[in-house]
């Protein structure tokens, strides 16, 4: 598996620590056919990975600074609670952030990314957040706030597919198969704010 780095601060994917989701695998094949997402949208997946994998800094600087640091609700998030950098936590986050991009387009949606879905989900509600880079900001991110962004980061990775000259139809399928999957994320997401932090919508 493809990695930014070998030691990314806070990244635990398919380690002890990570507790298996609430969502079973049948119901995420459910999520699967509801969204549409097929085998062909895996394998134009892989290959969005293969394209982006050089790109992830960029993209994340393009969201994190290009972005968010511009929307002052957004960027609070990843601020202290007086508003002030936390340069620190920011680079520990677009680290992780990074390789959530691999992960979203490398790894099998098998019950260790089904389990590290969860666990990114709780690391953006008050159960979890700050918790692992032990920092004090917000102590959570309204999902709202996540669920908004969506279309944000859809539009804007598609010129990053075709920064590698592949043929327009290609980039269309990479880009379908990214949307298809961030869908089927905000609604793994969505079904954990909804029953362990309901009010933090």
């Amino acid at each position: 598996m493809k990695k930014i780095s070998e030691n990314i601060p806070g990244y635990a994917y398919g380690g002890e620590a990570v507790s298996k989701s609430s969502i079973s695998l049948q119901e995420l094949e459910q999520i699967k056919i509801s969204v549409g997402f097929t085998a062909e949208d895996e394998r134009y997946l892989r290959l969005a990975g293969e394209v982006l994998g050089d790109q992830t800094k960029q993209i994340v600087e393009h969201w994190r600074s290009g972005i968010i640091a511009n929307i002052p609700h957004l960027a609070r998030h990843s601020r202290s609670p007086e508003g002030n950098p936390l340069p620190n936590y920011l680079g520990a986050s677009n680290q992780r952030f990074q390789q959530w991009i691999l992960d979203t387009c490398l790894r099998p949606y098998d019950q260790t990314w089904l389990d590290y879905q969860q666990e990114i989900a709780l690391r953006h509600t008050s159960l979890k957040k700050n918790q692992v880079d032990g920092v004090q900001s917000t102590p959570h991110v309204p999902l709202r706030d996540i669920i908004a962004f969506i279309p944000v980061m859809n539009e804007t990775i598609k010129p990053f597919m075709a920064a590698k000259g592949h043929l327009l139809a290609d980039v269309e399928k990479m880009h379908l198969a990214w949307c298809k999957s961030l869908q089927l994320q905000i609604s793994l997401w969505t079904g954990l704010y909804a029953k362990l932090t309901p009010n933090e919508w």
